[in-house]
């Protein structure tokens, strides 16, 4: 039955594929094609003068920039923040621990649209909007990855933290020292995920920021495709600019994440 199963996977892994294919070869076609059948999509010519075009002519560079920076900073601080969180929550012994891990395992229910008018007017009142810091400091609270790194730290053995105790070690190299290494697949897991997840942020970047010198990916790219609706080529060329950086991610830290979702599931 082996055979059944990798046919099921290989035409499974096909339809996934088969679009990403699609928008890599019509993304150096050349403008104006003529298509009649399925056959043109896929047959010359081929030019790459519509990417140098796109990234020459608009400010598609400067907005992956602005995504990296958002992203890579919004990820940094909401694993160190969450990680900090998580760490207190499963091993430091506080009052109304249990009361302060439900206000958490809350904030799951609350839907993101619902606080996002009393966000944004906090961040007016900060003057936080149409700056880097109004895109990254407002969405750093992140309970899902609070919730999921204290699961993995639960897992931690107290007697190995009490060990390290006895040895003249405090807290902060417990935290540094033996969780963090101990943890490293869910805190790449959550990094990751909290990378797309900023990457492909568009509602709240949508509400805070009006000077498209600080426009992220998802932001700019609607501004392009609106004018270049009659063609295919350059909404292909800037789908497949904005794609690049996610699948090379997905590509060298594949490893971390299904380590990280395998160990999950065993403790779960």
């Amino acid at each position: 039955m082996k055979w059944v199963y990798r046919i099921i996977a290989l035409i499974a892994a096909i339809a996934f594929v088969a679009p990403l294919v699609w928008m890599l070869v019509v993304s150096i076609k050349e403008e104006g094609m003529k298509i009649v059948t399925l056959v043109d999509w896929f047959t010359p010519p081929y030019s790459f003068a519509v990417y140098d075009q796109i990234l020459s002519g608009t400010k598609l560079t400067n907005w992956i920039l602005n995504s990296f920076f958002v992203a890579f900073c919004v990820t940094i601080l909401t694993v160190a923040f969450a990680a900090m969180a998580g760490f207190v929550m499963s091993k430091l012994p506080f009052r109304y621990k249990s009361f302060m891990f439900f206000l958490v395992l809350a904030g799951l229910l609350i839907p993101g649209e619902a606080i996002i008018i009393p966000l944004y007017q906090v961040a007016k009142d900060m003057s936080l909007l149409n700056s880097y810091q109004g895109l990254i400091i407002p969405v750093l609270a992140s309970p899902v990855a609070v919730i999921v790194l204290k699961s993995f730290f639960d897992g931690v053995p107290n007697d190995l933290l009490e060990s390290v105790q006895i040895d003249g070690g405090g807290t902060w190299r417990i935290f540094t020292q033996i969780m963090l290494p101990l943890n490293r697949p869910a805190l790449a897991s959550m990094a990751i995920l909290t990378f797309i997840g900023s990457w492909n942020n568009f509602l709240w970047p949508f509400l805070s920021v009006t000077n498209d010198n600080l426009f992220t990916l998802p932001m700019g790219i609607p501004t392009l495709m609106s004018s270049y609706s009659e063609d295919y080529v350059k909404p292909m060329v800037v789908n497949t600019i904005a794609s690049i950086p996610i699948i090379l991610l997905f590509i060298i830290f594949e490893r971390q994440i299904v380590k990280g979702v395998s160990l999950s599931g065993i403790k779960g």
